[in-house]
């Protein structure tokens, strides 16, 4: 884990971090920029940031972008993933609030209009709730008489 000092530059941090991943030998380096709204111009430039500083410390990478979506979002969730992929090339979709009533089904406009698949759905708060995305189980809850 690497965190940097409080109003520490983000940048900063994720360049020491695939650093310090790097002097390690370590085979997968997570770096977390949550809290970041699409309609938030400093915060979106700063993610672009980020990004450019993780190919320089690392060229070819990041390897992944993933966007964790809130299920509850709706349509606005469309908007949110369009913006983020054409600010950093999210590469796929985490969804979460999957186990609320949320139906989710702006994952259809996002497969569809955006290609990015949907990896991993959040069926509840636990690291365990976080499970492989099933297709067939997203469709069959949709689809679901309450």
């Amino acid at each position: 884990m690497i965190a940097g000092a409080p109003e520490s530059d983000p940048g900063a941090v994720a360049y020491n971090t695939v650093q310090s991943g790097i002097a390690r030998s370590v085979d997968v380096i997570l770096i977390d920029t949550a809290g970041r709204l699409q309609t938030k111009f400093n915060l979106m430039e700063e993610l672009k940031k980020v990004h450019r500083v993780i190919g320089k410390a690392l060229p070819g990478a990041p390897h992944e972008v993933w966007l964790v979506l809130d299920a509850t979002t709706g349509q606005n969730a469309m908007q949110q993933a369009k913006a983020f992929k054409e600010a950093v090339n999210v590469t796929g979709v985490i969804l979460s609030k999957l186990d609320s009533s949320a139906r989710g089904g702006m994952a259809f406009a996002i497969q569809r209009e955006l290609a990015l698949p949907i990896l991993f759905a959040g069926l509840g708060e636990k690291p365990e709730d976080l499970t492989l995305f099933d297709p067939d189980a997203f469709i069959e809850g949709i689809l679901e008489q309450n």
